[in-house]
């Protein structure tokens, strides 16, 4: 484990940047067991330069060979939240139905589509072994907090009861995508509606919005608007586009641009480390899972998930 970094109460200094990436890749590692960085570090010029990162398990692009693979985009939690100055929800706004998810070492992005369910991806609440390997089976509800605020310190968080998911999508790619019912509803909060009954088509606009970090990002961790576009490629269970993603938006929402609804869920992308690159990037279609959120809408009201048939992949 590497050691930690604040970055979510302050920019690091332009100075101390160099330092901060360096020990930020090398520390990758600790929860991907094939996971290999390279790196040249020039200290005369800011000059930074790495090799790709391979993560075992990974989806690929459709079968398409991309110069850098698509990896989960889940960011490791450098930094546990600091509540003491939170602010009240008094103080939430229209984005605030994007949150952040924190399992362990790992954290992530969610939507709130209900007051008391969270959509987010699979592969973010996958259990691991002590050597860091994908199990096929979600972490325990208890593990999971979710973080409510988009500024560099949450303003709240909530718990976990149940997690809602298909027996697939543990790493990425098909199924990963998963619902989170909340111990309590958040009343007073922004949520947004999924599209379930039309697909997505390549006229659709796509905005990605996650709580993701680049390595040579300026700032710390808090929400963030990114680069999409139009969807370059629909396949039976993902489409794809070309996006600025950042590791900890997976899970977060991809949204259309022209009504606002969710039409996917950020699941990987081929990441350089600069936030302002757009590559090819993957999205779980959530028209194909209304078993998910049917399930989920029957444990909110009180039925329990052991009760329930599994989601099977298709």
């Amino acid at each position: 484990m590497c050691a930690s970094a604040d970055l979510r109460l302050r920019p690091p200094k332009k100075s101390a940047q160099l330092t901060k990436v360096k020990a930020y890749f090398f520390c990758q590692n600790f929860w991907a067991r094939e996971l290999s960085v390279y790196q040249v570090l020039s200290l005369s010029r800011p000059i930074i330069a790495w090799g790709a990162l391979t993560l075992s398990g990974c989806a690929r692009l459709f079968g398409a060979q991309a110069a850098a693979p698509a990896v989960p985009a889940a960011l490791p939690n450098q930094s546990p939240p600091i509540l003491d100055d939170a602010q009240p929800p008094a103080l939430t706004n229209d984005d605030d139905y994007v949150v952040r998810i924190v399992v362990g070492s790992v954290t992530c992005s969610g939507t709130l589509i209900q007051d008391d369910r969270v959509l987010t991806a699979h592969h973010c609440v996958a259990a691991r072994d002590d050597g860091g390997a994908v199990l096929a089976r979600e972490v325990k509800p208890e593990q999971i907090r979710v973080e409510l605020g988009g500024d560099y310190l949450p303003w709240g968080d909530v718990g976990v009861r149940a997690v809602i998911a298909p027996n697939c999508g543990y790493v990425a790619g098909d199924g990963d995508l998963a619902v989170l019912v909340l111990e309590r509803r958040l009343i007073g909060i922004a949520t947004r509606p999924v599209r379930l009954e039309q697909p997505p088509t390549k006229h659709d606009s796509i905005e990605p919005i996650g709580f993701g970090r680049c390595a040579l990002s300026s700032d710390g961790v808090h929400r963030k608007h990114r680069a999409g576009g139009g969807i370059e490629l629909v396949s039976e269970g993902r489409f794809r586009l070309s996006a600025a993603i950042c590791p900890g938006d997976s899970g977060g929402p991809a949204l259309s641009t022209a009504t606002g609804d969710i039409l996917g869920v950020i699941s990987a992308s081929a990441m350089d480390g600069d936030e302002l690159t757009r590559d090819r990037s993957e999205f779980v279609r959530v028209d194909r899972w209304r078993a998910l959120f049917a399930n989920a809408a029957l444990v909110s009201g009180g039925t329990s998930p052991s009760e329930l048939p599994p989601i099977e992949c298709k």
